[in-house]
């Protein structure tokens, strides 16, 4: 599949603007083929490993916080009480305590934790949903890599260029949630929109506001395979989440991390590769415990809703399921009750595609500060998200004249395979 192809590939009919919209009619599907997709519920900002899964109930105060402790189905293993439905369902899913990374700041410690590869001045390494529509291609005639609900700078195609970008599908917890890259500009019908001249008079003033040449001269040549795209029932089908029933949207949680996930799983179930859910506001440099008292309910509900859900329609084998953030939190509360940036060590959660549940990988030292036992670095997790959805992530790309490894290092997490 060539790294080559140009943004003449891609249109967003609904807001007239080029994007990253994987024309199914363009792509040639990869011999390579998986039953493996993937969600990533991205607990942006860094949530603290000490509020969620790696509590420390007997450091000093300033290190433990107020937030209290609860078992879970595994015994001898407490999490934090901020997280009571994952405690419940601890031994469906698998911890990781001992990530830790080597980046600090969020834009390229999630950058970091997308790519496998710490970001650089040179160029910008290509995520892993980037990879995958790459290697893999579409499916079922959807888009191999969707974000929720907006994009972010760790879901970029990087050098593979913009062909590779994620389909983004907006917010799903709004009223009468549209996907508007699958809708016709207003007042436009199908009808209408399939003859040439109309639809190309009806945008052409708006084309003149993006980019000029390239678009317009291959209008004639796209524009058919773009309305393929809106008419395509199984696309609408599979964003269509007002046709859940208003029980289960309520049991993930109305707002944006649940109906996140109620998304992502609709969109696997229908063919998409993979999807990540971006879940903001754990940067907690102030009022650490009151955001988290806010922030994990919601986490809560949804990832244990996602399990749950998923396992019910026989796709927890065929769906990888990763909850994560950038980096930790410092083991000391500082002066204005927060917990600021820390890579020391962090957690994450894993269920489904084989990953025998009920794991704690790892653990971490007497304040959560550093691994103290099997240390995982994010360069492994990677490997074995890429092991587990079959992409060859020892192979190289060329670009910039020269081979750029997929992935320079790392060692896919053997506890995370049978």
């Amino acid at each position: 599949m060539s790294l080559a192809w140009s943004r003449r590939h891609f249109l967003r009919i609904g807001s007239l603007a080029t994007g990253g919209l994987t024309l199914p009619t363009l792509l040639r599907a990869s011999n390579r083929d998986t039953n493996i997709n993937c969600i990533i519920l991205f607990m942006s900002g860094g949530p603290s490993q000490l509020e969620t899964f790696d509590p420390k109930p007997d450091a000093p105060p300033e290190v433990r916080g107020n937030v209290g402790v609860i078992p879970t189905k595994i015994p001898g293993v407490r999490f934090s009480e901020l997280i009571p439905r994952c405690a419940q369902m601890a031994d469906k899913f698998t911890v990781i305590r001992s990530m830790h990374s080597r980046e600090a700041i969020h834009e390229k410690a999630k950058q970091y934790l997308f790519t496998g590869t710490r970001p650089g001045n040179a160029f910008l390494h290509p995520c892993v949903g980037s990879v995958v529509a790459r290697e893999l291609g579409p499916k079922n005639g959807l888009p191999p890599f969707v974000v929720t609900p907006s994009k972010d700078i760790a879901a970029e195609a990087g050098f593979l260029g913009s062909s590779y970008d994620p389909f983004v599908a907006g917010n799903p917890n709004v009223a009468k949630f549209t996907v508007k890259d699958l809708t016709l500009p207003l007042g436009i019908g199908m009808e209408e929109a399939q003859s040439r001249a109309r639809l190309l008079a009806a945008i052409d003033g708006e084309l003149k506001r993006v980019e000029k040449s390239e678009l317009i001269s291959s209008l004639d040549e796209f524009q058919q395979k773009a309305l393929d795209l809106i008419a395509s029932p199984a696309a609408k089908k599979a964003f269509e989440i007002d046709s859940e029933s208003p029980k289960l949207r309520d049991t993930y949680g109305r707002n944006a991390a649940g109906q996140g996930a109620l998304l992502a799983r609709r969109l696997v179930e229908h063919g998409v590769r993979l999807v990540s859910v971006f879940h903001g506001g754990y940067d907690t440099h102030t009022d650490n415990e009151k955001t988290s008292r806010r922030l994990m309910p919601e986490f809560d509900q949804a990832f244990t809703a996602l399990l749950d859900d998923v396992s019910q329609r026989g796709l927890l084998d065929t769906t990888l399921i990763l909850a994560m953030g950038e980096f930790g939190r410092t083991p000391k509360i500082n002066f204005s009750a927060g917990r600021d940036h820390w890579p020391g060590s962090f957690s994450v959660a894993i269920a489904g595609a084989g990953v025998p549940p009920g794991q704690i990988i790892g653990s971490t030292d007497e304040h959560a500060a550093a691994p103290a036992d099997r240390p995982i670095a994010v360069e492994d997790l990677v490997a074995a998200i890429y092991k587990k959805m079959g992409v060859d992530y020892t192979q190289n790309y060329h670009a910039f004249g020269r081979p750029i490894a997929i992935l320079k290092e790392g060692t896919p997490v053997r506890e995370l395979f049978t």
